[in-house]
């Protein structure tokens, strides 16, 4: 299992010089946001460069994800009652698989702003692994459709008005996810192919003097490796923690004060960058070569101005960056946290962005998407208006088509060779 761990991280941490196919799990092939692609467009419209554009029935703010020529994503009726999977077609946008997964007798209401489809599902060449919270677990056939496997007993309470957000990813053969609830908060790891338990974690916060709206969080893991060991980290409320990704064991923590953090850590130059809290969220860069609690120890620095409470870092080269709510976006030296520029860009953001070819995308919560240069000070390439459809999902990238999907359709977007 181990050297299953290191060769998939070694497939992960490589960089073809061709276009890639796959974009597997949330923010892409290495959950970090970059992907390499050989001629992305810089500029689009409702016009100019749609391939097709598919309407996708209630809502989800799932990610696409993508292998060959499928394209996955979930959606659930604005009630809540019933949950689906949407398979479509890369080349043509046609529904290739329209399947009811769940239905729901006593949903949680939620906040308009999320909805019951929020989790993205991952997927490999034969499965795709779809996931509702609290609301169930599930894993299909990719070429029939067939629902290989459920679970319904990952339960926990996402709080009326919040709702599921967690993403699962896959570590060799298990399926991992957090589950940070009211009442539940651990991790847990399933066979891929058969779903039972491999293991389960639970946090071990002492969250019996904690409120129990501050013992929940949404965000998804990440596996490293730092050379001697291969960790999962994963954030939860009130603490970050490494875990030996075979066993569940914990390796080490750093306890802060946040909860219901969504971003999705990175790691580069030998330190994790996380974010901490919804409310008053910092991003916080651990060394992560510690055992047991290493908050006084392993924390190298904290920047706590502006930060973002949805939107997952950026790290290229030596630099971070990062976009708030409030379209303040900020750039950072990784290594010392020093301020390099802070900018305002037009709009709210939720979505996280996406590195390929030198530039970097990040789209608005109206559908806009500004495209900027990395570097030392702020340059805008392009501002590509495409609809004015809500939208939260990160998109997705294949080869060199952008996949967007907005509050009612799935964009493809790729240069017309007209």
């Amino acid at each position: 299992m181990r050297i299953l761990l290191f060769c998939l991280l070694v497939c992960c941490l490589s960089h073809s010089l061709e276009a890639q196919e796959h974009w597997p799990q949330f923010r892409g092939p290495n959950g970090d946001g970059h992907i390499q692609t050989t001629n992305l467009p810089l500029n689009w419209n409702e016009e100019e460069n749609v391939v097709w554009k598919t309407r996708i029935h209630d809502k989800g703010w799932s990610s696409p994800v993508i292998w060959g020529n499928q394209i996955w994503l979930t959606t659930a009726t604005l009630d809540g009652h019933k949950m689906f999977a949407i398979c479509i077609d890369k080349k043509t946008g046609d529904i290739l698989h329209d399947i009811p997964i769940f239905e729901i007798e006593k949903p949680q209401k939620i906040s308009s702003e999320n909805s019951y489809a929020t989790p993205t599902s991952v997927i490999d060449q034969d499965r795709v692994y779809l996931h509702y919270g609290t609301y169930g677990t599930a894993c299909l056939d990719t070429k029939s459709g067939k629902i290989l496997w459920t679970r319904r007993d990952l339960k926990c309470d996402h709080e009326t008005g919040a709702g599921p957000a967690s993403s699962p990813m896959l570590v060799g053969d298990l399926f991992v996810v957090n589950v940070d609830g009211r009442d539940f908060q651990y991790v847990i790891a399933l066979n891929k192919l058969t779903g039972k338990t491999v293991w389960k974690t639970p946090r071990s916060v002492d969250y019996s003097d904690v409120p129990v709206n501050q013992r929940k969080a949404y965000g998804m893991p990440i596996v490293i490796s730092t050379g001697e060991q291969t960790q999962l980290i994963s954030n939860g409320g009130k603490g970050l923690f490494s875990y030996d990704p075979v066993t569940g064991k914990e390796l080490w923590q750093v306890q802060h004060h946040g909860f219901s953090q969504a971003p999705r850590p990175v790691y580069g130059h030998g330190l994790v960058f996380a974010t901490v809290d919804r409310d008053n969220p910092e991003l916080w860069a651990i060394r992560p070569n510690g055992s047991g609690d290493v908050t006084d120890s392993h924390v190298a620095w904290i920047e706590k101005k502006m930060m973002p409470r949805r939107c997952s870092p950026l790290l290229i080269g030596d630099l971070l960056y990062l976009v708030n709510h409030t379209g303040v976006m900020t750039c950072l030296e990784a290594k010392t946290g020093k301020l390099v520029w802070k900018e305002r860009i037009p709009g709210s953001y939720s979505a996280s962005p996406v590195f390929t070819q030198n530039r970097i995308y990040l789209f608005n919560d109206d559908g806009v998407c500004v495209v900027i240069k990395p570097g030392r000070k702020l340059e805008i390439l392009a501002t590509n208006p495409l609809t004015k459809d809500n939208l939260r999902s990160t998109p997705a990238v294949s080869e060199n088509s952008l996949f967007i999907r907005t509050e009612k359709h799935l964009y493809r977007i790729e240069k017309s060779t007209n």
